[in-house]
C-alpha cells in the first residue's frame, strides 16, 4: 500500500510539473483546450446554431455570452490523477493500457458535458453558473475519476484467476 501511495504522489507531482512548463502549455494543453471547445461547440450546434469556437471560448453568436475554457477546466489534470492512479496499481501492462485509454474516453466524454452545462448555465443564471463551476462540478469530475479508477481495478480482479492453495490440495 505504501508503495502505490509513494507512486501515485511521484507520478502526480512529476505529471503536474511537466504539465506547468510553457512548452507543454503551449504545444500540448492549449491546442487540447481549443479542440475541446471545437467539440463542445460541434455538439451544440446540432440542437443550436447561434454557438460557436473561438479558440478555447465556446460562445452564443447572438447573445455574446461565452465561457473559456482555462487550465483545470479541461480535463487534463482530472487525467493526470486517473493515470497516476492507473500506473501506480500493480497490474499487467494491457490492463493499464486499456485502463487509461476507456479512463480518458470517460473523464474527457464528461468533460464535455460538463462545458456544454456550463455554457447553459452561465446563460440562464451566473450564481448557478458559479456554484456548478466551483465546486459540483470540480467534485463531479474528480469522482468521476475515483469510480473509473474503482472499476478499473475491479475489472482487472475478475479477470485474474483466483490462486489455488496447495494447502487445501495436499490435506485431502
Amino acid at each position: 500500500m505504501a508503495r502505490f501511495f509513494l507512486t501515485f504522489l511521484a507520478l502526480q507531482l512529476t505529471l503536474f510539473g511537466v504539465n506547468m512548463l510553457g512548452v507543454v502549455q503551449q504545444h500540448v494543453v492549449l491546442p487540447w483546450t481549443m479542440l475541446l471547445a471545437r467539440m463542445c461547440a460541434g455538439l451544440v450546434t446540432w440542437f443550436d446554431s447561434t454557438t460557436a469556437a473561438a479558440g478555447k471560448v465556446l460562445w452564443n453568436t447572438v447573445t455574446g455570452f461565452g465561457v473559456s475554457i482555462e487550465p483545470g477546466c479541461n480535463g487534463i489534470e482530472a487525467c493526470i490523477v486517473l493515470f497516476a492512479a492507473v500506473m501506480a496499481f500493480p497490474s499487467s501492462w494491457r490492463h493499464k493500457l486499456i485502463g487509461l485509454a476507456l479512463g480518458f474516453l470517460a473523464v474527457q466524454g464528461l468533460n464535455v458535458v460538463r462545458v456544454i452545462s456550463l455554457f447553459y448555465l452561465g446563460q440562464w443564471n451566473t450564481q448557478v453558473f458559479n456554484f456548478a463551476h466551483e465546486y459540483l462540478w470540480q467534485a463531479l469530475i474528480m469522482l468521476d475519476v475515483l469510480i473509473v479508477w474503482l472499476l478499473w481495478i475491479r475489472a482487472g480482479n475478475k479477470a485474474a484467476p483466483a490462486p489455488v492453495s496447495t494447502d487445501a490440495a495436499t490435506a485431502v
